[in-house]
């Protein structure tokens, strides 16, 4: 018996000892996904998040109804799909992290390092947004819900309607604004309509969320106690978390047959309960129909909207994509899946849209509006004008119960491979530490950031999530996709990385490569122009404003930091660290590497 086979007896026997390692699995140092349906449903659940329902629909309406699908469609193909294909492929190939797969260009390694700083900083806030989840979904199990009228918690600015009043500075004969009812009459006087002007008023929606789930501060100055009801909710998000990333993707790739399906389920009774309101054709027209607007294609803002949007829906550049997908068996056709997930997406986001916009548009119906004033984006549409308009349904817990339940679903998916990055890489970067150790890595990954996102359930909480969400998951990640997109195709080499393709999906045609590839010579400039309408500061304290900025430079400095490090460790010539050298691959396993002894990664 030679080297090598002693060698695999005893990755065997190890093999039997890590319960993250299946007795079919390709790589035995690492594990592979049970079958390919968990390993689908994990990165249709990764990439379909919170914005597919929260967001998309808002740009659809504003960025012309539906002629905003002829931009998001075409951005989509040039940029969504080839970028996620790249980063499939990548991971894939390497069985590596989004760390570890830098090893194939070492100057670019703090790129890897950038998209898992990334990830960690948002898995703080994005769990944040799951425990607004939970607490709205154990308040939905109340009749009447909590936010349907003006109760107890309420102060005298709540109202149901606008008021309107009568101002006494155009209106000599009245001494004081005086409520008019009919906005005509008031003891038996005629108000003329242009003495009539609205009072600002909230909502009991509005006033719930402020008052009562966040017990919302001033300012980012007055940061308040802990609000123990959102603390102990982000604990629970946490453990839910911890316990389906316990033994790796073995676990969670179970958990996921609910969560990445569920959602759906949701979506379309909920579609179908609201094209049977009253409004409902008002509100899907106003998503897509007769608010169509060919002229908005015109604006470069739309076409920014739209790649925005395929950006951050596929969630590339975050490090999870190649993450999951270095789980994957060798030969899996990468392509193939790729695009499944790319469309997938996409086609959620649609269909979510009409679904919202149905209910909305009863909501509008009911209050006497356009759409366009309850339309919103973001927490103003999850937690303020949906739950208003769910209050409004007979049997409204039910279907408030549903709706956070699946925001709750589309919340862990997203998550679970987030957290997944920083695992996968800490367990590729020190392999011998953290053999067989799977579940400290993932249970202690969750504690630490529970602890790391208390500020985030103060009083001033919400403005914490905020700040985080605007510089954290902008400009970093563009430039860190940039970076990807120079260092694949301008320093590894387009022609190179292809081949590395084929030797896992098999010979493509040149007409295939050059609707893959033509892409990548203008997507870095797509993505320098597009940093822009990112970079959308709120209004925040000198000393906030400098705290995210240093947030960024934080996950930034890293990139040439590596690189300067790796140029002065280098043996020989100091710039062969850009260079893809041959040698049997150190990262692969045994087996893995006898089947792939053509398989170049340089070190």
């Amino acid at each position: 018996m030679n080297k090598n086979e002693f060698q695999c007896v005893d990755d065997h026997e190890k093999q039997q000892q890590d319960s993250y390692v299946g007795s079919n699995d390709e790589n035995i140092d690492r594990g592979n996904w049970t079958n390919k349906r968990e390993y689908m449903l994990s990165m249709i659940g990764y990439a379909v998040g919170l914005g597919n329902v929260w967001r998309f629909p808002y740009l659809a309406y504003k960025n012309g109804g539906g002629a905003f699908l002829i931009p998001y469609v075409i951005m989509l193909a040039v940029a969504g799909i080839p970028l996620f294909f790249l980063e499939s492929s990548f991971g894939q190939f390497c069985s590596q992290g989004p760390v570890n797969v830098w090893r194939a260009l070492p100057i670019f390694q703090g790129v890897g390092v950038a998209m898992v700083l990334v990830s960690t900083l948002v898995g703080i806030y994005y769990n944040v947004i799951i425990a607004y989840s939970l607490y709205y979904m154990f308040a939905s199990f109340q009749s009447p819900l909590p936010w349907s009228d003006c109760f107890y918690w309420s102060n005298s600015n709540c109202s149901l309607t606008p008021r309107e009043v009568c101002n006494n500075t155009l209106a000599a004969n009245w001494s004081e604004p005086v409520i008019v009812a009919n906005m005509t009459l008031w003891e038996n006087e005629t108000c003329p309509k242009e003495n009539i002007i609205s009072i600002p008023v909230q909502s009991p929606s509005e006033q719930y969320w402020d008052l009562v789930a966040l017990q919302r501060s001033s300012g980012l100055d007055e940061t308040g106690p802990v609000v123990w009801h959102l603390a102990l909710c982000l604990l629970l998000g946490w453990l839910l978390i911890a316990a389906a990333l316990y033994k790796g993707i073995k676990s969670s790739g179970k958990v996921v047959y609910f969560t990445a399906t569920f959602p759906y389920v949701v979506l379309l009774i909920l579609l179908i309960r609201g094209v049977t309101l009253e409004g409902a054709r008002d509100g899907i027209e106003f998503y897509i129909g007769s608010q169509s607007n060919l002229t908005k294609l015109s604006e470069a803002e739309v076409w920014r909207d739209a790649a925005t949007q395929i950006f951050y829906s596929l969630s590339v550049a975050w490090g999870g994509v190649t993450a999951l997908s270095s789980y994957n068996k060798f030969h899996n056709n990468v392509f193939k899946d790729a695009l499944t997930v790319c469309l997938t997406n996409c086609g959620t986001s649609v269909f979510a849209g009409f679904a919202i916009f149905s209910i909305l548009g009863h909501m509008a119906h009911v209050y006497g509006k356009p759409v366009s004033e309850v339309a919103q984006a973001g927490f103003g549409l999850a937690f303020i004008a949906y739950p208003d308009a769910l209050s409004k349904l007979p049997i409204s817990p039910l279907w408030s119960i549903l709706f956070f339940f699946m925001l709750l679903t589309l919340g862990l998916d997203s998550q679970f491979a987030g957290i997944e990055v920083i695992s996968t890489c800490l367990q590729d970067a020190f392999p011998e530490r953290f053999k067989s150790k799977r579940s400290i890595i993932s249970v202690g990954t969750c504690a630490i950031l529970f602890l790391l996102g208390l500020p985030c359930v103060t009083q001033a909480g919400i403005y914490w999530v905020t700040l985080m969400d605007q510089f954290c998951a902008g400009f970093v990640l563009l430039i860190a996709a940039l970076l990807e997109l120079v260092g694949v195709f301008y320093f590894y080499g387009g022609n190179r990385f292809i081949k590395d393709i084929e030797m896992m999906i098999g010979t493509r045609s040149s007409l295939f490569w050059l609707w893959w590839r033509g892409p990548h010579f203008f997507n870095p400039c797509s993505l320098a122009r597009i940093h822009t309408s990112l970079m959308h500061v709120c209004v925040y304290p000198a000393w906030g404003v400098a705290l995210g900025w240093c947030m960024i430079a934080f996950c930034l400095i890293w990139i040439p930091l590596v690189a300067i490090w790796k140029i002065l460790c280098a043996q020989g010539n100091p710039w062969q660290v850009g260079v893809v050298q041959n040698y049997s691959a150190p990262l692969l396993s045994v087996q893995q590497t006898l089947s792939r002894s053509s398989v170049r990664i340089s070190e």
